[in-house]
């Protein structure tokens, strides 16, 4: 009888399988988010509430020499960490005169004290704006002020960037350390020898009393179509949200987790140092991505999960072949914009990994995750996880850059197969905490009266589509943003920097696609001040000075005058049609060449070396 019951239960389960490809997978994903939000839900409802640096001080108190950081050839465990972090704080609280609620600006790199400076100001109940260390003068000032910092802190390396901003800062009293020991610059002070003097005994809780669920835990900046990046806030609720990101794909406490991308991205930061938090686990901190030591790195120290952008994947694929290719641990990889040829590639020759490829922006009120392992695609529709965090696929109207109302003025939805705006509900369990001190920016991001009278909706920017077996797939991206070597490229501050240039008088960003190359290559058309001509020197230094490399425009187009819509708005479509093929375009045609510092005329011949990939854009 039981053989029989046994049996019987074989078989339904083979024809579940056979009926419901993904049932087993779609359980193990449902049971995860339902074990993250029962967490998130204890979290809110404990006195006073459980913050992520909770988290880490319970990791601290119950494997206190467990490796938290490896970093180069130095190891940092979870209670020497704590000791580092306790040692910031009470330095910034002797000098700094910082209080609970404050807000602290970061420029650094990738590096331990980074770590170690979120987890002390945490202590103390402060937030940390993550600024982009490539950024320099005016980007910086802006991205500085817009989140209300009283101090900037920046790595030694940094001082000369800080240097050229340090009188604006000055005026508005703002207190600036370098991570040094001695420094000589008026309005600069050194915070390397404090923290050495500092004790390491634990910070008291009740310096952060007030801070809630709710309260500011980092800024994070993401770049729009404002020209310049917006700070994200992210609230501790909700980096506890994406911190879970790890739980829900399965990542454990036991795991050693690689993290090459910049700290300053929610990527690196909320994802994996948070993720990692929340876990338990050890973290193998990387100063930058590199091709050529990242399978080193993973043999070296035992690396078991990684993280991706559809760059770095690609990348590590068109490294040369070696014997040792298959010889690693990792079992997991966690990121987004893969391409499928590169996945398949990745999988066959680096061997078996699981790929978790996501969905989600820093600021945005949901996120999909593949679960199912279906190349190309960035989620599934799933039951559960619409009914928690609704959303739908609405007809976008590429032209007017709005959505499309039907005659009772509500959105419509797309039909399977269809490319539709993703847009989220915001709700009490999705918030949309907005930018900081920017309420005309937040506000551009809400859609009213979406499906019924009064309901708010979050707009993504980004267009999708679902197919017959309800996989999402990422389509491309609205308004005057696209992605390059994993950055958010803003279209209007890449103009707004090429016409600060003396012979350029009018300049129309955007991205183009080239064959072999993720995301979209930034172009810039442009007319030329009355009595000036080009200047292929003079360009390049003007755009790697004030330019970080990603932002640089790879092709420049010349014309005489720039097509505008009838309300005087640049028109990008055609010139993203036409692309940069000289054999279509009779305009003069440029091309970025780091190799002699340079525009360089875009031949046919030049144009057919980037498609064969031998020249490196």
């Amino acid at each position: 009888m039981s053989l029989h019951i046994s049996g019987c239960a074989i078989l339904l389960l083979f024809a579940l399988r056979f009926r419901y490809p993904y049932f087993i997978k779609e359980a193990t994903y449902a049971r995860r988010i339902a074990i993250a939000i029962y967490r998130t839900t204890k979290y809110l409802k404990s006195k006073p509430p459980y913050t992520l640096l909770d988290r880490f001080l319970d990791s601290v108190r119950k494997n206190p020499r467990k490796a938290f950081i490896r970093f180069q050839d130095e190891t940092y465990s979870y209670a020497q960490t704590d000791k580092q972090s306790n040692k910031i704080a009470r330095s910034l609280l002797k000098h700094a005169d910082l209080h609970e609620g404050d807000t602290v600006a970061l420029l650094l790199g990738n590096e331990p004290v980074f770590l170690w400076m979120w987890l002390a100001l945490a202590k103390i109940g402060c937030s940390a704006a993550l600024l982009n260390h490539n950024i320099r003068s005016k980007s910086l000032l802006h991205c500085f002020s817009c989140c209300g910092a009283t101090v900037l802190i920046a790595g030694a390396e940094l001082q000369d960037a800080v240097e050229e901003v340090l009188p604006a800062l000055r005026e508005q009293g703002i207190s600036v350390y370098i991570l040094t020991d001695h420094v000589t610059t008026e309005g600069l002070e050194s915070l390397t020898d404090k923290i050495a003097q500092a004790s390491d005994e634990p910070i008291p809780a009740d310096l952060r009393a007030n801070i809630t669920l709710s309260s500011p835990a980092v800024y994070i900046y993401t770049s729009g179509t404002t020209g310049l990046p917006k700070a994200a806030v992210i609230a501790q609720l909700r980096l506890w949200a994406i911190a879970s990101l790890f739980s829900i794909c399965g990542v454990k406490s036991d795991d050693v987790v690689y993290i090459c991308l910049p700290l300053y991205h929610s990527a690196g930061f909320a994802i994996g140092f948070g993720g990692a938090i929340e876990r338990g686990a050890t973290v193998v901190l990387k100063s930058k991505f590199s091709s050529s030591q990242f399978w080193d790195d993973c043999r070296k120290y035992n690396v078991t999960v990684i993280q991706y952008i559809g760059e770095t994947m690609r990348y590590l694929c068109n490294t040369p072949k070696r014997v040792s290719d298959q010889v690693h641990n990792v079992r997991m990889a966690i990121g987004n914009g893969i391409r499928p040829e590169v996945w398949r590639t990745f999988i066959s020759r680096f061997g078996n990994i699981d790929i978790k490829e996501f969905y989600g922006s820093t600021e945005g009120t949901l996120g999909f995750l593949n679960y199912a392992g279906k190349m190309g695609a960035i989620g599934r529709v799933n039951f559960f996880h619409k009914k928690l965090y609704p959303y739908a696929l609405v007809k976008f109207d590429q032209e007017h850059d709005e959505p499309v109302r039907n005659a009772d003025g509500f959105c419509i939805e797309v039909a399977k197969g269809e490319t539709g705006l993703l847009v989220s509900k915001i709700t009490q369990k999705a918030q949309f905490a907005g930018y900081a001190r920017d309420p005309k920016q937040t506000e551009k991001k809400k859609l009213y009266n979406v499906f019924e009278k009064g309901d708010v909706y979050f707009n993504s920017g980004d267009l999708f589509r679902t197919d017959h077996e309800n996989f999402i797939y990422f389509q491309d991206r609205v308004g005057d943003t696209f992605r390059w070597k994993g950055e958010n490229v803003s279209t209007n501050e890449v103009s707004d920097i090429l016409t600060m240039a003396t012979s350029i008088e009018e300049a129309n960003t955007y991205g183009v696609t080239v064959s072999g190359y993720e995301g979209r290559t930034g172009m810039a058309t442009i007319i030329l001040k009355k009595d000036h001509q080009f200047e292929p020197e003079v360009i390049f230094s003007h755009v790697t000075t004030y330019l970080p490399s990603y932002a640089r425009p790879r092709f420049i187009r010349i014309q005489d005058c720039l097509a505008v819509t009838c309300t005087f708005k640049q028109l990008k479509g055609k010139l993203v049609e036409e692309g940069f093929n000289p054999a279509v375009i009779t305009d003069p045609l440029f091309v970025l060449d780091e190799t002699v510092k340079s525009y360089r005329p875009l031949t046919r011949d030049t144009y057919q070396s980037i498609l064969d990939g031998r020249f490196r854009l």
